[in-house]
């Protein structure tokens, strides 16, 4: 998206929502509900029986889509102290056996490599959770013995996170693997989704929208996502998927520690922040036609602790025009689940804001 964008058009919910022709604001919007639908599908599904079952190791399958990202945020809300080992694999490995616990999400029920991965567990007898639509050759794989999850809420392609987490979040507690529980069979999730759906409707203006100033921070630049905690970082590998998905926008997406210490990247952080002075204008003096976009940093975090000061005391710097996403006002310091909280309105947040770019990019494009 190389034009500029008309930032008049965030600005006005009616044609938002007349080029939104495929629903994908309205489907965003429906976070909390997916929660809330999974966890019900879940327990229709059995998973319940899996209480007491400790597996020798628990694997996470990456498909396209959002597999992945889930896959890294309840790794690391696992963290370092879960008691099994977690791995992480585009197909199941050579050694899954009858011990082990399989967990894999797709919204393609067609996709042949996750289809012969599903039979392979079920006819090895892995306890495998799929979820996935009910029809297709994924499904049919697990041949009624996989505890199959379907999705209630039809959703367009590029959504599906929060169902995704809420399978995998069920997953793991009734493993008993992560401690404590999150709170109230995930309905503080919910909750939190919802209002963070709120907060970003149509309706509201940029500058009570932090999704809208999101897309407009990020508008004609290279977004750079970086993540100052395991959790974060999930979270930047979501929002540049969800770029890619709804907006055409190619972002970086990395954990702060590794991609600080990247000396280009440093140098063209340090460049743009120089040339970005308050008495810039990108009208009178627009960049050269072949020139990429200059990057906009993004430091997210979902831990207690500033993302600015993690970077002073990990990288010995700050980043004095980085955007910062730190939702401590939405979910309060010393809120339980807080870093699980803070990392669903982010990446809910990201989503929104990569729709309404793509929206507002495809107008400015058509005009």
């Amino acid at each position: 998206m190389n034009g500029v964008l008309d930032d008049t058009l965030l600005a006005d919910p009616g044609e938002l929502m007349a080029r939104d022709t495929t629903g994908v604001l309205r489907a965003a919007a429906t976070a909390g509900a997916q929660v809330r639908s999974a966890v019900h599908a879940c327990d229709e599904a059995g998973l319940a029986r899996l209480r007491g079952h400790r597996p020798r190791a628990l694997v996470l399958l990456r498909r396209p889509g959002v597999s992945g990202a889930v896959a890294d945020l309840v790794t690391a809300l696992l963290g370092d102290r879960c008691p099994v080992p977690v791995v992480h694999a585009p197909v199941v490995p050579g050694w899954i056996g009858p011990l082990d616990v399989v967990v894999a999400h797709t919204a393609d029920p067609a996709d042949p490599e996750l289809a012969e991965s599903v039979a392979t567990a079920v006819r090895r007898g892995a306890e495998t959770i799929l979820s996935a639509p009910d029809a297709g050759p994924v499904a049919q794989a697990g041949a009624g013995r996989a505890r199959l999850v379907v999705p209630r809420i039809p959703l367009p392609a590029g959504l599906g996170f929060a169902q995704a987490l809420a399978v995998a979040l069920v997953t793991v507690t009734e493993l008993e693997l992560i401690t404590p529980a999150p709170a109230a069979g995930l309905e503080a999730l919910a909750d939190a989704l919802d209002a963070e759906a709120e907060r970003n409707q149509p309706g509201h203006e940029p500058f009570v929208n932090p999704a809208k100033s999101l897309a407009l921070r990020l508008a004609e630049r290279t977004p750079l996502l970086w993540g100052v905690d395991p959790a974060a970082a999930a979270v930047a590998r979501q929002g540049a998927i969800a770029l890619a998905a709804h907006a055409g926008v190619v972002a970086h997406a990395a954990d702060l520690g590794q991609a600080g210490t990247l000396a280009g990247l440093r140098v063209a952080v340090d460049l743009a922040e120089r040339s970005a002075g308050v008495f810039h204008d990108p009208f009178d003096d627009p960049a050269p036609g072949d020139a990429a976009p200059a990057p906009r940093l993004v430091l997210l975090g979902t831990g207690e602790e500033d993302p600015q000061a993690v970077s002073r005391r990990t990288l010995g710097r700050e980043w004095p025009n980085a955007d910062v996403a730190h939702p401590v006002e939405e979910v309060p310091r010393g809120t339980r689940d807080a870093v699980l909280l803070r990392a669903a309105v982010l990446a809910l947040r990201a989503d929104i804001a990569a729709v309404y770019l793509g929206l507002a990019g495809r107008a400015t494009l058509s005009t």
